[in-house]
């Protein structure tokens, strides 16, 4: 699907990731050696920046400036892409491309990428919580009071973040879809995905309710919307598995047959998949208009977006 107006949103979304991505982190990162290298390598790859984006999307359309939205979305970002070099390694995927480009193990070795990860996702909480003014000095970034966030804001965010990523969110997730049978049935299927995929991509609207200071009733459907996005954009990722390109796609399709990994596709079928996908893309259109949100949002217009999306 094209549209004129996502289309120019889009292209601002992800110059703002960029931004954001490039700002914070250097602020954070190590300034020479190859521990550096490893972390831009991975987190500057040509990838989506969704999560940065529904940041941002979430934030000014409840209102909130774009400015409070750079940390939350800089710092989702990091943690994503932790998630990706990590899901990469031998020991768990065992994959050599990812976003169109040789993975972090193949160029820096297994070793040194587990700990490019693991610095990501230290970096993306330091982020988040505010960078310690010695260390903005020292990468040469003044203060921005713009991105300043009350104590209870940053609390809230990091909590938000931790849960999403941890044992009861993203790691029990990657957990499961280890563990899981090939041939566990559907519910087993978004349980799994849900974690895996869904708790992250909830959480970057959550950060943006939270940037754009919004009250808890407000953070909840917030979250339904978030928890929809998620639930589509998995069953779409599990359909582009079987009918990718890998040119388009920017990583090995067939990987979860290969791996014998448990499906949405294994679960239901092509077109089962395909349904499940349609159902949340209605659910979190439903979510978008509760939030106010008419029909030429980019919020909505989003969503059809990545239910037709090949990439």
């Amino acid at each position: 699907m094209t549209h004129p107006e996502l289309d120019a949103w889009l292209k601002r979304a992800r110059e703002f990731a960029e931004h954001a991505l490039a700002s914070e982190f250097a602020r954070v990162a190590p300034t020479t050696g190859s521990l550096g290298d490893a972390m831009r390598y991975a987190l500057f790859a040509p990838g989506k920046r969704l999560r940065p984006s529904l940041v941002l999307l979430v934030c000014e359309g409840l209102g909130g400036d774009a400015a409070r939205a750079v940390r939350p979305a800089a710092a989702i970002e990091m943690l994503h892409t932790y998630s990706l070099v990590h899901d990469d390694l031998p020991c768990m995927d065992d994959d050599a491309l990812r976003r169109g480009q040789p993975t972090c193990h193949v160029v820096f070795g297994e070793a040194l990428a587990l700990l490019a990860g693991d610095a990501l996702l230290t970096a993306a909480f330091e982020v988040l919580a505010g960078t310690a003014p010695e260390r903005a000095a020292a990468a040469g970034q003044a203060a921005k009071p713009e991105h300043a966030a009350s104590p209870e804001q940053i609390a809230s965010s990091v909590a938000v973040l931790a849960r999403a990523a941890g044992a009861e969110g993203m790691v029990r997730g990657q957990v499961l879809d280890l563990s899981l049978e090939p041939g566990a049935d559907v519910r087993e299927v978004l349980a799994m995905h849900a974690l895996k995929t869904g708790a992250l991509i909830a959480a970057a609207c959550e950060l943006g309710a939270l940037a754009a200071c919004v009250r808890a009733d407000e953070r909840g459907r917030v979250r339904e919307f978030g928890v929809e996005l998620g639930k589509l954009f998995q069953a779409v990722d599990d359909v582009l598995d079987v009918v990718g390109a890998r040119e388009e796609l920017g990583k090995t399709p067939g990987k979860d047959a290969k791996l014998a990994r448990a499906t949405l596709v294994r679960a239901v079928g092509l077109d089962g998949a395909r349904r499940v996908a349609a159902e949340a893309a209605e659910g979190a259109e439903r979510a978008a208009k509760g939030l106010g949100w008419g029909a030429s949002h980019p919020g909505v217009l989003l969503v059809e977006h990545l239910l037709t999306r090949t990439r």
